[in-house]
């Protein structure tokens, strides 16, 4: 919702835009969550200086807050350690965190454990949308069980985001392993900022309750840096029950998507070594 920073809103009339039609989703509050990788650098004054724009121009109409779509590189990683909760919401601890949608190199727990020790809250972005993670499901539960938090792209459960995404997200709703539902908004067209249609589908699929969590009371607690709450208990997270998703007619698309990837023994790929050498040396 930025404008200009990244591939979201390209001018401030969309960006306006797009907040009016979150406002008329019934959405009260934004966080803006510009990106932070290799083509979209992360500016901190700009993004400042855009968010005070916005605030000033939306007065009234909806909160904003400031996150950032945190890219598991090596530049941003150190950056993450040296800065401690820099990349957070409102930098108050929890960080989302994304992954490259190709590869998901095996190292990437241990880099989790260091964002954790320097005090984040690491929360993992639509992990139904990777192919690693649909091919293997296993990695999502084995970043859970480390304490991340999971948040899913809002109309993933509706099948915007295709049909493996679709199966997957409903999946994890059902066995209570999504802390937050995100728009994750781009514009107002093919990406636009709408909660509502997921709100109500959660709350149909598994209680009021529970739609309340995801899109009220979990992203409340986060915005404020709020002690974590108590959650439903994660269905066979425990127990490593594997989930069951009937996912065999795209198999073979899944499997030419994620390559290696859900195999947690594949090497690094070229290039990484030196980051994970210079972050474990021990290992």
């Amino acid at each position: 919702m930025l404008y200009g920073v990244d591939d979201g809103a390209p001018d401030l009339d969309a960006a306006l835009a797009m907040g009016r039609e979150a406002a008329n989703d019934g959405i009260t509050h934004i966080v803006c969550t510009p990106h932070a990788n290799d083509q979209y650098p992360y500016n901190p004054e700009l993004v400042e200086q855009r968010l005070a724009e916005l605030r000033e121009r939306l007065s009234g109409a909806i909160e904003l807050s400031l996150g950032c779509d945190f890219h598991m590189s090596e530049y941003n990683i150190f950056n993450a350690l040296a800065s401690p909760k820099k990349y957070s919401i409102n930098g108050k601890g929890y960080l989302l965190i994304e992954f490259p949608f190709t590869t998901i190199p095996p190292q990437m727990p241990e880099a989790i454990v260091k964002l954790q020790t320097a005090g984040y809250t690491v929360i993992v972005t639509h992990p139904e949308r990777y192919a690693a993670v649909q091919a293997n499901p296993e990695l999502l539960a084995d970043w859970m069980r480390a304490g991340c938090l999971v948040q899913v792209t809002a109309c993933s459960l509706y099948g915007r985001m295709g049909k493996a995404a679709e199966v997957l997200a409903n999946e994890l709703l059902d066995r209570n392993w999504i802390h937050f539902l995100a728009t994750d908004g781009h514009n107002i067209e093919w990406r636009p900022p709408h909660l509502r249609k997921a709100f109500d589908y959660a709350a149909n699929r598994a209680g009021e309750e529970t739609a309340r969590r995801l899109c009220v009371t979990n992203p409340g607690v986060v915005v404020k840096g709020g002690l974590w709450p108590e959650q439903p208990e994660p269905v066979g997270l425990k127990e490593r029950e594997p989930l069951k998703l009937d996912l065999q007619q795209y198999r073979d698309k899944l499997r030419g998507e994620a390559g290696m990837n859900g195999d947690s023994s594949e090497a690094p790929k070229a290039g990484l070594r030196g980051l994970w050498d210079r972050l474990f040396p021990d290992n």
